[in-house]
């Protein structure tokens, strides 16, 4: 499995990670993703078939490094991390995934990209996780696992703001903070991932 974006630190990796997640966003503007081939990225991004493979299995890979990049690159600009020690960042998680689904259908790429939503969660989802597991304590109670526990809590925070965005009139991300954090801080709480509210 190829290592994460958020942990490549060669610079010249990360060039070709970023031309490659270039070259998709390119031509998802003219293409429906069922329709790019590894092909059509590579020749955009100027980089050989064998490059390609050797950063991502196949093209949904390369899509969810695009999302789950974008994702904690905004995070990172708002400072946002989750050590487990109080329930604020995680208010500020929820209002980044709501900013960022946001985000990505401002511009109507989504809402033309039929398979885009389902991949977009899934990454999503996984960038939530990664960020949760940063602040789980090193031992989970017997029967629970950390893993288990931060896919059940991203993945709730990614269904909770896929509904708030599908409602008509959506209230303020704001307003949903308080009920998401009602339903996944005990999650949290369970694993002893929250040390203090």
């Amino acid at each position: 499995m190829p290592i994460s974006d958020c942990e490549v630190r060669d610079p010249r990796m990360r060039r070709t990670r970023r031309l490659l997640q270039e070259a998709l966003k390119t031509l998802m503007q003219t293409k429906s993703f069922e329709e790019i081939s590894v092909q059509d990225i590579t020749e955009v991004a100027t980089v050989n078939r064998a490059t390609f493979y050797d950063h991502y299995t196949d093209k949904y890979s390369l899509l969810e490094a695009m999302v789950g990049g974008g994702f904690h690159g905004m995070l990172h600009e708002r400072n946002v991390t989750f050590d487990g020690t109080c329930s604020e960042a995680l208010r500020a998680i929820v209002l980044a995934a709501c900013d960022y689904l946001t985000e990505a259908h401002s511009g109507g790429d989504c809402d033309r990209q039929s398979a885009f939503q389902p991949l977009i969660d899934a990454a999503m989802t996984t960038a939530i996780q990664r960020v949760l597991m940063q602040g789980m304590p090193s031992g989970a109670p017997v029967g629970l696992q950390n893993e288990i526990i931060t896919a059940a809590a991203s993945g709730a925070i990614v269904g909770a703001v896929n509904q708030w965005f599908a409602t008509p009139k959506r209230p303020p991300a704001e307003e949903i903070a308080a009920p998401v954090l009602a339903l996944v801080l005990p999650m949290l709480e369970q694993a002893g991932a929250l040390k203090d509210r």
